[in-house]
């Protein structure tokens, strides 16, 4: 049973002044919540933030070429940073590409921080196997939490390897309009991996899948495209620690499922370590 709430009398309404119209009281609550509204909107308007300028395409390519083209002593020296593991066993029947090589499947959305976060990791280690063409910046929601982290899209974007197919769904855009579906494949996979349904959702051949990022947002906060790229090359930085360590961790996940290739990638200690880690 619940309590009940006492009545609370109202505060009796003053009479107007006499020779006042009557039409003045009115008019002056009309005012006053006019006043009340705008303020809101003007607040509203200042303390939401605005999406940085995006770079120029020269300058898309130069932070692609800094973030793609790490040293692998870089890699080594990092080894998993301070990425946290949310890479786990599934079982399942093999997931294979429209190419017959293994599959990486990602599920994500452009309004979502976390998934503008883990875009950072996926597309450097992904670019250890393959190539990437039609990367494209873009920033997450300004009015969710970690707004406008800076990241990439893989809207437009193709993939090609030797080593494994790639396939990526965005299925909304940062002001939350439906951009693309998974295929009914594609939904079962996620039923069947991502019970809690949240994003990133990432299936690496149906023998590992990861929900949610690596690393927090706020790791990138406020930095641009170029200053988290160059950050990047500084193994101590808070960045690299964050991002480095979790393209470690996706390219221990890819090498599972390629059988160890290329070599060159996949036979370093720090990947082997981290293999084992993945059990």
């Amino acid at each position: 049973m619940s309590a009940r709430r006492p009545v609370r009398k109202g505060a009796p309404l003053r009479k107007p002044v006499a020779g006042t119209p009557g039409w003045v009281m009115p008019a002056a609550v009309v005012a006053g919540i006019a006043v009340v509204v705008a303020a809101f909107w003007v607040i509203r308007w200042y303390t939401t933030p605005l999406p940085p300028k995006a770079p120029s395409q020269s300058e898309t390519q130069v932070v692609l070429a800094t973030i793609t083209n790490l040293r692998a002593s870089e890699f080594d020296t990092v080894g998993q940073g301070s990425a946290n593991n949310l890479i786990k066993p599934v079982s399942g029947a093999k997931l294979v590409g429209s190419t017959g090589k293994p599959e990486v499947f990602y599920l994500g959305a452009e309004y979502c921080p976390y998934c503008a976060a883990e875009r950072w990791p996926l597309i450097i280690a992904l670019s250890r196997f393959g190539t990437f063409s039609g990367l494209e910046t873009t920033t997450s929601s300004s009015s969710d939490i970690f707004p406008n982290t800076q990241t990439f899209t893989f809207r437009n974007a193709k993939y090609t390897s030797q080593y494994i197919d790639f396939v990526s769904v965005e299925t909304l855009d940062r002001d939350q309009n439906a951009l693309q579906s998974p295929t009914a494949a594609e939904q079962q996979l996620v039923k069947q991996y991502d019970t809690s349904g949240s994003i990133p959702f990432i299936d690496f051949g149906n023998q590992y899948a990861s929900t949610g990022a690596t690393y927090s947002p706020d790791a990138i906060g406020g930095m641009s495209w170029r200053a988290i790229a160059d950050a990047l090359k500084q193994p101590d930085s808070t960045q690299a620690k964050a991002i480095v360590g979790s393209a470690n961790l996706i390219t221990a996940a890819i090498c599972k499922i390629t059988a160890d290739q290329p070599a060159a990638v996949c036979s370093s200690a720090t990947i082997q370590n981290l293999e084992k880690t993945l059990k």
